[in-house]
């Protein structure tokens, strides 16, 4: 296996990792990331933007795309199996946390479906503005394009998520009028934020030391 397609499977692994393990854990449980109140899983997803952007770079936009499309049938087959593993009978005196299992899955069927929705449309915009400003700069320019794509691409997936599992009812008790929603998209999207400027260096770390390894990239502006 040449070191372009080990690469390509561990930058995809990373973001099928990050992507289902931010839905498993979503809303279980918020945190505080210097003084930002935020989802426990909105932990895992800035990586998710951060490796389509290095495979969008360096293999290009059909393949970016074709692991977005990816990870969405993933989610869906991982939520499969959950919903096999809740509706299968508990063995009584064998199970150690069967209660746990029923109130992480309550959780994750609304999470999933909502991140999903917002997820797929989100990436897709990631990918697609990726390449514009790829294409409008010629290949230069490459913390504008980082940076251009992830933090709009971020904003329409806090804003579409929050919304969805507030309507659902699942975001806790804490989270009662649209006033609180508001405030906790802006930390959430905060958080974002300032991940996406602080990932900028290691994208160009990434494509700095790969991207003469890899020459792979169909939409390469030359």
């Amino acid at each position: 296996m040449e070191f372009k397609e080990k690469l390509f499977l561990l930058l995809s692994g990373i973001f099928i990792t990050a992507l289902v393990l931010g839905n498993i854990i979503g809303t279980t449980k918020f945190v505080n990331v210097f003084g930002l109140t935020v989802p426990a899983g909105v932990l895992a997803y800035p990586f998710t933007f951060l490796a389509t952007d290095l495979i969008c770079e360096l293999y290009g936009k059909n393949k970016a795309q074709t692991l977005v499309w990816t990870g969405f049938i993933l989610n869906f087959f991982m939520l499969g199996l959950m919903t096999l593993g809740h509706l299968l009978p508990d063995a009584s005196g064998v199970s150690g946390a069967a209660s746990t299992f029923e109130r992480v899955y309550e959780f994750m069927v609304a999470n999933v479906i909502a991140s999903m929705f917002a997820y797929l449309v989100a990436q897709t915009i990631d990918v697609h503005m990726f390449h514009f400003w790829k294409k409008l700069t010629k290949g230069k320019h490459l913390w504008l394009r980082n940076n251009a794509s992830t933090t709009v691409s971020q904003l329409v997936d806090t804003i579409s998520i929050l919304t969805i599992l507030y309507l659902a009812d699942n975001l806790g008790p804490d989270i009662n009028s649209v006033d609180k929603l508001i405030q906790l998209i802006f930390y959430s999207y905060l958080f974002k934020f300032f991940f996406a400027l602080f990932d900028t260096p290691l994208f160009y770390l990434g494509v700095y030391f790969l991207k003469n390894k890899v020459h792979d990239d169909p939409d390469e502006v030359k």
